[in-house]
């Protein structure tokens, strides 16, 4: 997709370079078929659920961009239905830098790594908290140990899957285990048939 994102983005300084870059032509025929937002498919919404974290640009009361991490158990960044998507947000250090952005600007940008796989998806949104019950609840991880304040709802405009170049591969210890449990079995497997070995022949 990501006609919208591009078309939403690209201003006419970025237009300009674009045509001294000799990059115009290709990047206008994909804005050609921009709608009101690139809709969210299985693929995107599969590895929304994946991700165990993200970083959400917000943009101050004066201007500043201002980015911050968020994180929880894998799918706590959920879809809620259509375009939204929304997290629960927990209490922290009770700075409420996001909550006042978004209060002045709703526009946010979300970026999701898979740095396993070498991927990343950028999201382009207009968001809102909401202290709703119900919110909330839909949107808390079960059985997670965080208090939730509030909910962030997101509707997404637009997105773009950037180029896998430069990804350092990183992984968290759950993946390390992971692929290293079947090594840890078979050692395991063949220290058992070791020490029966030596019990038959004593």
């Amino acid at each position: 997709m990501a006609q919208t994102f591009l078309h939403t983005l690209f201003g006419p300084r970025t237009r300009a370079l674009q045509e001294a870059a000799g990059s115009r032509a290709s990047y206008a025929r994909m804005e050609a078929d921009a709608g009101p937002a690139d809709v969210l498919t299985k693929r995107e919404l599969d590895f929304i659920a994946a991700r165990d974290s993200f970083y959400m640009a917000s943009v101050s009361e004066d201007g500043w961009p201002y980015v911050q991490h968020r994180g929880g158990p894998a799918g706590f960044l959920r879809h809620i239905e259509g375009n939204r998507i929304g997290f629960a947000d927990y209490r922290g250090n009770r700075q409420y830098l996001s909550v006042a952005h978004l209060a002045a600007d709703d526009r946010v940008s979300l970026f999701l790594m898979d740095y396993p796989n070498h991927r990343r998806l950028k999201i382009i949104a207009h968001a809102r908290s909401s202290k709703d019950a119900a919110d909330i609840a839909a949107l808390m991880p079960q059985g997670y140990a965080a208090e939730p304040e509030r909910a962030f709802l997101i509707d997404v405009i637009g997105y773009d899957w950037n180029c896998p170049q430069h990804i350092t591969p990183r992984f968290t210890q759950a993946e390390v285990r992971r692929a290293s449990q079947p090594l840890i079995d078979e050692i395991a497997a063949l220290r058992t048939r070791i020490a029966h070995l030596e019990g038959a022949a004593s």
